[in-house]
């Protein structure tokens, strides 16, 4: 009967792993089918048979998880995240949550818990979460700053784009992403307002090429944090390991030499030879 730790050994196989990670890509392309009204005719059974499959196979490796690593397997969060996704697939085929069937596709987010590189962005991004709230709350001073001059300077002749404090929020959003900011929004103010200019370019220069460069430097900077932890872990289960065998090895020599004695009646085999 397999144990516990041989079935936690088996289930983190390179080979299992990559299965499961076959099986969510092969669920991604059903699933995309099943919006084709074409492929539903042609293939309709089928395709829902393959997504109960896949949706099967997802529940027994779920099962098989929590009889390996039992309470342990709820104090890792990226277990949680499959958890949760599966439980909202199984929930989808009821009636009742049949609005949820179109949540089915959260399968394929699954691949980001399996492929490391995937991973590492994600847990770069949480990482980066509590620098980014500074950030964002530093945006949103800006933004309900330049809202409330926005519209007090341009809402009576711009009632669509500032003639409110919400409507120049959403425009300033829009010229922050310079989506047609230019020819869209700015240049037909300043055809009113010659000296425009002067309050949108300050505006996306802090925003657009200052603020938003923050955000994208500290998620880069979490990254590479996570990275080089992961790096140092890796490595001091190497030595770790390196150590051991040496251990073993040493054990295994003292071993040979006591049997050596033994044998000798009780010297050494070098001092018998010197003794001759």
């Amino acid at each position: 009967m397999m144990s516990r730790e041989d079935l936690a050994r088996f289930l983190e196989r390179p080979a299992v792993t990559n299965l499961i990670l076959g099986v969510i890509m092969v669920n991604a392309v059903s699933l995309g089918l099943e919006t084709s009204a074409t492929a539903m005719a042609a293939f309709g059974d089928t395709l829902l048979l393959i997504d109960t499959v896949c949706l099967a196979i997802y529940c027994v490796e779920i099962a098989l998880k929590l009889i390996a690593y039992r309470g342990s397997f709820f104090r890792n969060g990226w277990n949680l995240f499959d958890f949760g996704i599966v439980a909202v697939s199984i929930l989808s085929m009821d009636g009742a949550f049949a609005v949820m069937r179109a949540l089915r596709i959260l399968r394929v987010l699954r691949a980001v818990s399996i492929v490391p590189s995937l991973r590492r962005v994600v847990e770069g991004l949480i990482n980066a979460l509590p620098g980014m709230a500074s950030v964002f709350a530093l945006m949103s001073l800006i933004f309900y700053v330049a809202s409330v001059m926005a519209t007090k300077l341009f809402g009576a002749d711009f009632p669509q784009w500032f003639g409110t404090i919400g409507l120049s929020a959403y425009s300033l959003f829009q010229i922050m992403t310079l989506e047609s900011w230019s020819m869209g929004i700015v240049r037909p103010v300043m055809e009113v307002f010659p000296w425009a200019w002067a309050f949108f370019v300050p505006f996306i220069l802090v925003t657009t090429f200052a603020v938003v460069n923050l955000v994208v430097g500290l998620v880069v900077n979490s990254m590479q944090e996570a990275h080089s932890e992961e790096s140092v872990a890796a490595t001091d289960e190497y030595r770790e390991d390196v150590v051991a065998r040496l251990a073993a090895i040493e054990a295994r020599l003292k071993a040979l030499s006591l049997d050596q004695t033994e044998r000798g009646g009780g010297q050494p085999a070098g001092e018998q030879r010197d003794q001759h």
